[in-house]
C-alpha cells in the first residue's frame, strides 16, 4: 500500500471514529502531530477563570520532592524516570488494601513528553488483567475522543489516580488515593504536560482539591494547586469520564465532552476538525 493511500485510510478511519463519538455532528479531521511546545509558562497563556494556584482545603499531602529533580529532562530521560518509578516502586507497592486484590498494577502509558495528560480514577477489570490503562469499553471511547482531536492515543499520556483496581470498580477511597498520590504527582512532574484533562469526579476533585462536582465545573479551565514538584498552575480541563458518557450516551452529553476537548485544542493551537454533515 502506498504512503498516500495509507494516509488517506488513516484519515478516513479517524473521521469515522470522530463521527461515532459525536453522534454525527462533527467529522474529525486527519491526524496531525501536536504543535511544538511554546516557550514560557506551560500551557501558553495563564489559565483564566480558575482559582489561584494554592493548595485548597482537603487536598492530599504534598510529596517531599523538589521541582528541580524533574526539571529539564530530555525525552529519553523522562521515559527512563517513568520506568524506574513503575518498576522500583509501583509494581511492588503494598501501601493500601487494594494491593491484596489486584492481578497487577496499572501504571500508565503514552508519550513521556506529552503535552496532554488524561487522568482517570482507577483501573477496571480489563485494565487489571492487561496492566494497561483505559483498554475496556470506556478506554475504547477515550481513544475515539483522542482521535476526534486529530491526534493519536500514543501522542498523549494516560493514567489514573490509583494504580490498583478497586473491588467491583468502586470509587477509590481517600486513603487509597493518598497511598498512590506521590506516584501520580511524580508522573505528572516527569511528563510536564501543558494541559491535564481530568476524567470524572474522583480525578477532578482529587487533583483540584475541590468538592465541586464534575457536572458543575466541567468545561471550565482550572489550575493545579500546589501539589508539589513545581506543578502548581498547570491548566486543568475537567470533563466527563468515558464510562459516564457510555451510560448517558446522548447528543447533549457527547456534545459537552466535545466542547471540552475543543477548548484543549484551542489552548494548544491544534487544528480544529471541519464541520461534518
Amino acid at each position: 500500500m502506498s504512503k498516500n493511500r495509507q494516509e488517506l485510510c488513516r484519515t478516513a478511519r479517524q473521521a469515522v471514529e470522530g463521527d461515532l463519538l459525536l453522534g454525527g455532528q462533527i467529522m474529525a479531521g486527519g491526524q496531525n502531530p501536536l504543535p511544538a511546545r511554546k516557550g514560557g509558562k506551560k500551557g501558553g497563556e495563564p489559565a483564566t477563570g480558575g482559582p489561584a494556584a494554592h493548595a485548597p482545603a482537603g487536598s492530599f499531602a504534598t510529596p517531599d520532592y523538589s521541582a528541580e529533580e524533574f526539571a529539564n529532562l530530555a525525552p529519553p530521560q523522562k521515559a527512563q524516570a517513568l520506568n524506574r518509578l513503575d518498576e522500583s516502586e509501583v509494581r511492588g507497592c503494598v501501601k493500601c488494601v487494594l494491593s491484596k486484590g489486584r492481578t497487577q498494577t496499572v501504571f500508565g502509558e503514552g508519550e513521556p513528553s506529552a503535552r496532554i495528560a488524561f487522568v482517570g480514577e482507577g483501573p477496571g477489570e480489563d485494565e487489571d488483567r492487561t496492566g494497561r490503562p483505559f483498554v475496556g469499553k470506556a478506554g475504547q471511547l477515550l481513544t475515539k475522543m483522542i482521535l476526534a482531536m486529530g491526534i493519536s492515543r500514543e501522542s498523549v499520556y494516560i493514567c489514573n489516580m490509583v494504580k490498583c483496581r478497586p473491588p467491583g470498580n468502586r470509587t477509590p477511597l481517600p486513603d487509597e488515593v493518598q497511598a498512590c498520590w506521590s506516584y501520580l504527582v511524580r508522573q505528572l512532574a516527569i511528563i510536564r504536560p501543558e494541559v491535564v484533562v481530568t476524567l470524572g469526579n474522583p480525578a477532578t476533585q482529587g487533583l483540584l482539591g475541590t468538592k465541586e462536582g464534575i457536572t458543575k465545573i466541567r468545561g471550565q479551565w482550572r489550575q493545579l494547586p500546589d501539589i508539589g514538584c513545581g506543578l502548581a498552575g498547570t491548566p486543568v480541563m475537567p470533563t466527563f469520564h468515558p464510562s459516564y458518557v457510555l451510560r448517558q450516551y446522548t447528543p447533549d452529553v457527547r456534545g459537552k465532552v466535545w466542547d471540552d476537548l475543543q477548548k484543549v485544542m484551542d489552548r494548544l493551537g491544534m487544528p480544529k476538525s471541519n464541520p461534518g454533515r
